[in-house]
């Protein structure tokens, strides 16, 4: 929920910062005051385009920063909708709605957590802190948790924390691709659905494997006659790891024998001498054999040196062995023109194969097997093909199963949810609409198998969420057909449906935070307090935040604010107070008649006295406990 707003240079709004309840609260305040920019500077740290303009005038840049709390998230190995099947039915219905609320609050927690963690982002002690600056050129910046992130990225994380609701505002319960995920929801098939989706994963996967096999079988000819040419020329190359390694240090041999000879020699005539004449070498043996035997005559004349002997014996041992290993080399160093030809061409041919197959060896050996690979899926494509046709077969069947016992219980669920809004629209003095959850299928020979309401088995079009195509459809007024949520036309009517949508659904909407801008727009003094009633029920599940014009609704807020204006040094600025209990019924009595008179300020105390009274009533006969700072004034 949203526990702290601060507002800086935003319009005529100087700096703002509001500490929210997690109850109902309620702004009210003259037209113009600064109402609706608050609501903007909230639309604005939530990702709404916003332009230069609501930078306050000699202001380099205006900012807007929201701290929200989070419930703890869950850790996420795996599918970001892995729900687990609940076991079992619950005996009693507050057992129901407690698990099917917990149901709803996991899921967001679990789609929060998979944004979060596919864009490296994490919550800081529970808290998520979300800043959108605006500059006087257009450029905004937005971040999370003090880090840079686009637009789009605030989009997302934002659309799980706070739903924006307004006369002018794109509903998210209007939208009509939102009313399948609605419905799922309120009929808590989200955990079949799950299943249903991993299962047409699965199939679409397969499906396009199938049609490529199927596809153009002339391609796949020149395709197998071009990979065979590619493994008989790697297989006919008989390559071996290490291969160029041992060839080019044979090579450097070869090409070194000259030099090779010329070291040899040098080094065993320093060592042994040479049998040619004036050669200029003195033996290094020979002098070393003086020394032994000046050691040895040392030694018997003082013992203390005898250590020695043996040392310089096996040094003398070691010298000769590395003379003779000389003297072998030296024997064995030829030239051979013909086997550095040989080299160069193989090194040539092999040159020539990582050119086109790989960086080395095993490269070229990893690309000949995946050829092989693929040739025997080709050479093998007719019995794959009949494999995957049987297995295509198979899970269209799965699928369609799955399908029609998705569309049964939502079918059975959106007749609930009808008569249920019905209800609730009666409440809002809408008493002759009719509300209606359309389901339809899309006919599709390629397609899964599927009954449909008993329907004969036929094949329909299928995506990750089933066969039906749902849309929530109302009748405003006798007579009149049904029509889609978008096309209602009175905005007062707009309202009330969709305050009664968000009652009914309050369990299934999964999002904390519901602000309602001037909700009571078409909406007489009559219906006033039955929408209070409602919006203050929203709070068992949600933190409520409301705009209003009417005390009827003020009346219910548990955390009241009064905007206005005041201008200091010649210019207007935007002031929110938190209202005492006293000061409420000013502000009530003032938002009723316009003068807090004796008796208006008399109406307003006993119109909180009823709101106050009635809550403590409503939660009375729902078994639940009073919230802190619900009290009854008198």
């Amino acid at each position: 929920m949203l526990i702290e707003l601060t507002i800086k240079d935003f319009a005529i709004i100087d700096r703002l910062q509001l500490h929210l309840s997690r109850d109902f609260n309620v702004f009210t305040g003259e037209t113009g005051a600064g109402k609706s920019i608050i609501i903007d500077a909230v639309n604005a740290l939530l990702g709404s385009k916003i332009g230069a303009e609501f930078v306050r005038a000699g202001s380099r840049q205006a900012s807007v920063e929201g701290i929200f709390t989070v419930e703890a998230l869950p850790n996420l190995p795996g599918s970001v909708w892995s729900s687990t099947p609940k076991e079992g039915a619950a005996g009693e219905d507050g057992e129901n709605d407690e698990r099917a609320a917990g149901s709803q609050s996991a899921d967001a927690r679990i789609a929060l957590a998979s944004i979060l963690q596919e864009y490296d982002l994490d919550t800081e002690d529970g808290q998520l802190i979300l800043t959108r600056d605006i500059f006087p050129s257009g450029r905004t910046v937005a971040r999370i948790n003090g880090r840079t992130v686009t637009q789009h990225v605030l989009q997302q994380v934002a659309s799980w924390l706070v739903d924006i609701h307004g006369q002018s505002e794109n509903m998210s319960l209007l939208r009509s691709e939102q009313h399948i995920n609605l419905l799922d929801r309120f009929a808590e098939t989200l955990p079949l659905r799950n299943q249903l989706s991993e299962r047409v994963t699965e199939w679409r996967n397969a499906h396009k494997q199938l049609q490529a096999l199927q596809h153009n079988i002339r391609e796949q000819e020149r395709r197998a006659d071009f990979l065979r040419f590619e493994i008989e020329e790697i297989e006919k190359a008989e390559l071996h790891p290490g291969e160029i390694e041992e060839l080019e240090a044979e090579r450097k041999v070869l090409n070194s024998a000259e030099r090779l000879r010329e070291l040899s020699a040098h080094i065993y005539g320093t060592i042994q001498g040479s049998d040619s004449a004036g050669d200029g070498f003195t033996p290094a043996l020979d002098q070393l054999l003086q020394a032994q035997r000046s050691l040895n005559e040392l030694t018997r004349l003082d013992e203390t040196m005898s250590e020695y002997e043996e040392t310089l014996s096996s040094a003398i041992f070691q010298l000769e062995d590395v003379a003779t290993a000389i003297s072998s080399y030296a024997a064995d160093i030829e030239d051979d023109p013909n086997r550095l030809a040989d080299i160069e061409e193989r090194l040539d041919l092999l040159l020539k194969l990582r050119r086109k197959y790989g960086a080395t060896i095993e490269e070229i050996l990893q690309r000949a097997a995946q050829d092989q690979a693929e040739l025997e899926t080709i050479e093998n494509r007719d019995e794959l093909i009949l494999k995957l046709q049987q297995k295509d077969g198979q899970y269209r069947k799965e699928i369609g199963i799955l399908a029609e016992q998705l569309s049964e219980q939502r079918n059975a669920a959106a007749q609930i949810l009808a008569s249920a809004m019905e209800e609730q629209l009666n409440d809002l003095n809408m008493r002759r609409a009719r509300f209606k959850v359309e389901i339809l299928q899309q006919p599709d020979s390629e397609g899964v198998p599927a009954s449909i309401n008993g329907e004969e088995r036929q094949n329909y079009s299928c995506d990750l969420t089933g066969v039906d195509h749902i849309q929530f459809l109302i009748a405003p007024n006798p007579g009149e057909p049904f029509k889609p949520l978008t096309k209602i036309a009175s905005g007062g009517e707009t309202s009330r449906l969709m305050l009664a949508l968000k009652t009914i659904l309050a369990d299934a909407d999964a999002t904390p935070t519901l602000i309602f801008d001037e909700i009571d727009a078409g909406i007489s003094g009559s219906s006033g307090r039955v929408v209070g009633e409602k919006l203050w029920q929203l709070t068992q599940n949600h933190q409520v935040i409301c705009v209003t014009h009417l005390p009827q609704i003020a009346a219910f807020a548990d955390t009241h604010y009064n905007v206005n204006k005041q201008i200091f040094d010649d210019r207007t600025v935007t002031i929110v107070n938190e209202l005492r209990p006293e000061q409420r019924i000013r502000e009530i009595a003032h938002i009723t008649g316009g003068n807090a008179t004796d008796i208006a300020m008399k109406g307003a105390e006993e119109m909180l006295g009823r709101s106050n009274l009635w809550k403590e009533n409503w939660l009375r006969q729902h078994n639940q406990r009073g919230r802190p700072g619900l009290v009854v004034e008198r």
